[in-house]
C-alpha cells in the first residue's frame, strides 16, 4: 500500500472520504467553445450532440475523510477518452470521463493534498454552502469577487443505495495529464430535470463561464447527501 507525506501526516493509498453531500448541475454548453477551455490538457470534449458539450457544476460539503473536512466546488467537462476515435451523438457517453478544469477548496491540507498526489487544479477561494434547506446553495469568492451563486432545487428520489464505478477522472498539471481512478458509494440521491439557478459575478471563471453560454437551463441538476468515496493513486497519460 503507497503512503505519501503531507505537511507532516502520512496518507495511506486509497484515500477514503466517509461521508460527504454533494450537489450539482450539468449544463449544455457550445462544444468549440468548450474545447477552447480545456485545450491546454490535450483532451478533447465529448460532443453528446452536435456542437454541444456538457459542463458540470457541482459543490461538496466533506464532512469526514482523510482529508479532512472541508467546502470544494468543481468545474468540470466531459471529455473523450484518450484513444476512443471521435463521434457524436448520445454515443459518446460510453467512452466520455470528467475532466476536472478548476477545483477551488476551502482548506489548506487538501489543497496540497490534491495538487501533489493527484494534479487537481485546487485553489484557496472562500465557498459558503447553505445546505440545511431542501434549496442547496453555493456562493463563491475568489480573490474578494464574486464567481457566483449557484442554486440547486430538489429532485426526485433515487431508491436504495448504490455502489458506482463512475466516469474516469482527468487532470492536467505542471504540464501532466493523468487519470485519476475513483469509486463512489450514494444514499440519499435526488435527480430532477433542469433544477438549478445560477448568477455570475465579475471574477474572471465568471466570465469563462458566460463566454460557455451560462447562465441558462441546465440540462438537469442532483443532490447526495451521504457519498463515500475512494481515490487510488493517479497516473500519468
Amino acid at each position: 500500500m503507497a503512503s505519501h507525506l503531507i505537511q507532516g501526516r502520512t496518507l495511506d493509498m486509497p484515500v477514503r472520504v466517509r461521508d460527504a453531500e454533494v450537489c450539482s448541475a450539468f449544463y449544455p454548453v457550445r462544444a468549440d467553445a468548450a474545447r477552447a477551455v480545456i485545450a491546454y490538457s490535450g483532451l478533447d470534449v465529448a460532443e453528446v450532440l452536435p456542437g454541444k458539450a456538457v459542463c458540470v457544476l457541482v459543490f461538496v460539503d466533506y464532512r469526514d475523510g482523510d482529508l479532512d473536512a472541508y467546502h470544494e466546488f468543481g468545474m468540470a467537462f466531459l471529455v473523450r477518452r484518450p484513444g476512443v476515435p471521435a463521434s457524436v451523438g448520445p454515443g459518446e457517453l460510453r467512452h466520455a470521463g470528467v475532466f476536472v478544469h478548476w477545483l477551488p477548496v476551502d482548506q489548506t491540507f487538501t489543497l496540497e493534498a490534491g495538487r501533489s498526489l493527484w494534479g487537481f487544479p485546487k485553489e484557496l477561494a472562500d465557498i459558503e454552502l447553505r445546505l440545511r434547506s431542501p434549496y442547496k446553495r453555493c456562493i463563491l469568492r475568489k480573490d474578494g469577487r464574486l464567481v457566483l451563486d449557484l442554486l440547486v432545487k430538489p429532485g426526485a428520489p433515487v431508491p436504495g443505495a448504490s455502489v458506482m464505478a463512475p466516469l474516469d477522472a482527468y487532470t492536467h498539471r505542471d504540464g501532466v495529464t493523468r487519470v485519476v481512478p475513483w469509486t463512489v458509494r450514494a444514499r440519499g440521491a435526488q435527480v430532477r430535470p433542469s433544477g438549478a439557478l445560477i448568477r455570475l459575478g465579475n471574477h474572471p471563471i465568471a466570465k469563462e463561464l458566460s463566454e460557455l453560454g451560462l447562465p441558462k437551463r441546465a440540462m438537469f441538476s442532483s443532490t447526495v447527501a451521504h457519498a463515500a468515496m475512494c481515490f487510488g493513486e493517479a497516473r500519468r497519460l
